[in-house]
């Protein structure tokens, strides 16, 4: 590889669902990385509402796209190639990106790649690192997607095991709207469970002993409907609903909020470590936006350690939705020497492998 390619200036673009976001790489060195949220926007609704997403994208994307030339001290004339998500998403998000990426790439006569979400997610781990991505097995664990992936390189994935129903994130999300909780549901449960007691409500482990690497988490978003609506007795109280209890008494809400917490955890870590147990080298990644989760992070480490395997989580600014992982994919793709033609159109249903 020359060493043009290796310092190439590359200009990433994501808008997979609702942040907008620019990143400039040269080669390996990240020059800019520019996020746009949409939480306030979407708070309302209680999740993300397409049309209001793909708005946003349109109103901020030109701005971004100023700031991040500007933080990296380039012009876009500069840049060797131009890279978007093309899927999966939501599609009328996914169009803005792409396309912009695309009337970039043809405007200065340069590269375009379009490049899978969840390869940004999976590669983001060895971010930076001039060591090369080293084969692994890796979690993906998101509002949209949980997934186990065996990685040998860049390229070369096989599925292992995934969600039959419900991600872990979307199962977050909808037990925290179920208690009250702000969205997004993740950080809020997260929030709420600190100083609370994982073992006060028995929550199902669902799939945790099925003998393959797939994951449930519908299950225990059914059991917490029906702790909330069933009566019981607490503190010497008469029994009540306890959606009652929840909203008099705080610890109540911590431990629910911590058991449902540590059960989720639980078979994310259970699977993953008996899936890494059989290949070589024995190394666990960890990415995307749930990644961020204390809890898993702490147990996944404890767990690992116990079983003799590396771990590697994606650092937190990598595991939410950003366009230095796809900056990041893409460069790896364009240093192969690949490309994709401006014709091709985005799959909001774009598949790994």
């Amino acid at each position: 590889m020359s060493s043009a390619v290796q310092n190439s200036l590359l200009l990433g673009i994501e808008t997979s669902c609702d942040e907008t976001a620019i990143a400039v790489l040269r080669g390996r060195e990240l020059l800019a990385s520019e996020v746009a949220s949409q939480i306030a926007e979407h708070q309302p609704y209680g999740g993300v509402v397409p049309e209001v997403a793909s708005r946003n994208h349109l109103l901020r994307a030109p701005t971004l796209l100023e700031r991040a030339v500007q933080s990296a001290k380039i012009s876009l004339g500069e840049v060797d190639a131009f890279a978007a998500t093309n899927g999966p998403g939501l599609a009328s998000s996914l169009m803005i990106g792409a396309s912009m990426a695309k009337g970039l790439a043809l405007g200065f006569g340069k590269p375009y790649l379009a490049i899978n979400h969840l390869e940004g997610h999976l590669l983001s781990p060895f971010f930076a690192d001039h060591n090369g991505i080293a084969p692994n097995v890796s979690l993906i664990v998101s509002g949209g997607h949980t997934l186990l992936v065996e990685v040998k390189g860049v390229s070369d994935y096989r599925i292992i095991g995934r969600t039959v129903d419900d991600a872990a994130g979307e199962a977050f999300d909808k037990v925290a709207k179920m208690l009250g909780l702000a969205y997004p549901g993740g950080p809020e449960i997260e929030r709420s469970a600190r100083g609370g007691d994982p073992r006060r409500f028995d929550l199902p482990r669902s799939m945790i002993s099925s003998g393959d690497a797939n994951f449930s988490f519908s299950g225990i978003k059914t059991a917490v409907r029906y702790l909330l609506e069933g009566t019981r007795a607490i503190s010497g109280d008469p029994a009540r609903s306890l959606g009652v209890f929840l909203s008099q008494d705080n610890s109540v809400l911590r431990d629910l909020c911590a058991s449902f917490q540590r059960a989720v955890v639980d078979v994310l870590v259970a699977k993953t470590i008996a899936a890494a147990r059989g290949v070589r080298p024995k190394l666990v990644a960890v990415s995307g936006g749930v990644s961020c989760n204390r809890e898993l992070r702490k147990q996944m480490s404890l767990g690992c350690e116990h079983s003799g395997l590396e771990l590697r989580f994606a650092e937190p600014r990598l595991c939410t939705d950003n366009a230095a992982m796809i900056a990041f994919a893409a460069m790896l793709r364009l240093e192969k020497g690949g490309s994709t033609e401006l014709t091709a159109e985005i799959d909001p249903n774009l598949a790994l492998v």
